[in-house]
């Protein structure tokens, strides 16, 4: 649901179009005003509503997923605007296009976004290019931030992976996700397991072989890998962090021809003949709904998938879901890392990006962090999950509260070059599974391409910095 631009996007062409449509006043009569007048006593202690006075009636506008932390957040937005007297305006956009959406709305001159979604991706790219607004500029006015902030309470991966980039914080940590193994604890019994895999190996060589039951059509293993953001990461990256390899090596050339990368691609091609026929046409809709209705009996998924998973309205196995870390590779655990943070348009006006900052730190509270957990979002706050009654209603918490131990920010390179980078791996990757290019073709054909880019991009002169 949109809220006021209900149905405005039935796809991406029809974006730019909406430009002039946000340039003619969609954000309503408050859009691009200076902030107010304010009178401010320190001495007062700080609350929500007071610090929100001087923006009663403005407007700001953000970008939403069609997705379960989003709707969570939907759903606690008219207790915001009832404190603050702040409207709230967003769009659902497609995942798929939601980067372009912002992007065109950054370069358009007449900017309407104020909150700015930023995947794990996109943050070298907003951030470099002077999209974002450092939070420093916010967090240090105590007029604006609640005292109570306190960044130590996010998990650090997290505000780290998600918020910062060359040392400079631009986002708080929002829908965040770790890669879990989700399984179907009755399919595993009867096949005479009381646990989970804990290593690749041994979902390939001793669980894969009890569980597989082609003939009925049901499979041990499924993996995500469709052509795409999907392909790159879900099913590339995946298995060469865990086996101790990497995309990049520390100077930044290629490194899919190491030993251990290439001993994760091998790896990985092993699993293809033992997973359920056409696996390269499956995104994550289709993986979920193979463990939902009982055709596979385990997955590696994002762990924003558990609602999905555990709701008798979409899945069969209720009963038997049960939820485990990503298993280890021979080098250690290192678990898909995925998500958003938030973050402030620095081409709003100071009204609105001071009310956005307030919306920001409000929705990644602690103070909201259980409603918004029990509205089906996932808090970023390691204090949320201290709360037993919390782990206890929802299994997915300790495996991913684990994950969030063991991963690396930079899972994927967080990079400006990373969207370009991961159509390359998308298509090399495709190829590789069909059969079409052996590992060490793909390791080498990927390495020379990325190499391609980065020194276009200036990473081998010097005149960029070596960050990810």
């Amino acid at each position: 649901m949109t809220k006021r631009f209900a149905a405005r996007f039935v796809g991406f062409s029809i974006l730019v179009s909406l430009f002039s449509f946000f340039a003619s006043g969609c954000s309503g009569d408050s859009a691009r005003l200076d902030t107010p007048d304010i009178d401010y006593d320190p001495g007062q202690p700080w609350t929500l509503e007071s610090a929100a006075v001087p923006y009663a009636g403005t407007t700001i506008t953000t970008a939403f997923l069609d997705r379960p932390g989003y709707t969570a957040a939907i759903s606690l937005i008219p207790e915001f605007e009832e404190r603050t007297g702040i409207d709230v305006v967003w769009d659902v956009v497609p995942y798929e296009n939601s980067r372009e959406f912002q992007v065109l709305d950054f370069i358009s001159g007449n900017p309407a976004i104020d909150v700015v979604l930023v995947d794990l991706i996109w943050l070298g790219e907003f951030s470099e290019s002077g999209w974002l607004t450092p939070l420093d500029t916010f967090i240090e006015n105590p007029r604006l931030t609640d005292p109570t902030l306190d960044l130590n309470d996010f998990f650090p991966i997290l505000l780290d992976g998600f918020g910062t980039w060359d040392d400079v914080l631009y986002g708080l940590p929002f829908d965040n996700y770790s890669g879990l193994l989700f399984y179907n604890r009755c399919h595993l019994e009867e096949a005479g397991f009381s646990e989970p895999p804990a290593t690749w190996e041994d979902l390939r060589d001793v669980y894969l072989p009890k569980l597989n039951d082609p003939e009925n059509g049901r499979f041990g293993y499924a993996l995500q890998a469709r052509r795409g953001e999907t392909q790159s990461c879900d099913a590339f990256m995946r298995f060469l962090w865990p086996f101790g390899g990497s995309l990049l090596d520390e100077t930044f050339r290629g490194n899919l021809l190491s030993l251990e990368s290439q001993a994760g691609l091998t790896y990985r091609q092993s699993l293809s003949p033992l997973m359920p026929p056409g696996i390269v046409d499956y995104d994550h809709i289709e993986a979920v709904n193979a463990l939902a209705q009982g055709k596979v009996s385990m997955i590696t998924e994002w762990s924003s998938f558990y609602t999905t998973l555990a709701d008798p309205q979409s899945s069969t196995i209720t009963e038997c879901l049960a939820v485990a870390p990503e298993p280890s590779g021979p080098a250690r655990r290192v678990p898909a890392l995925g998500g958003f943070s938030l973050g402030v348009n620095a081409a709003s006006s100071t009204a609105e990006q001071e009310a956005a900052w307030l919306f920001v730190q409000w929705i990644t509270s602690s103070e909201m962090a259980r409603k918004y957990i029990e509205a089906g979002g996932v808090s970023a706050r390691q204090s949320a999950y201290e709360d037993l009654a919390i782990r206890d209603a929802y299994p997915f918490v300790d495996p991913m509260v684990a994950s969030w131990q063991d991963g690396i920010p930079y899972f994927r390179p967080r990079f400006p070059d990373w969207p370009e980078i991961s159509e390359h791996m998308a298509e090399v990757g495709s190829r590789l599974m069909l059969g079409e290019l052996s590992t060490e073709e793909a390791g080498r054909e990927l390495n020379q391409r990325v190499e391609a880019i980065l020194e276009r991009s200036g990473y081998y002169n010097g005149s960029r910095s070596l960050l990810q």
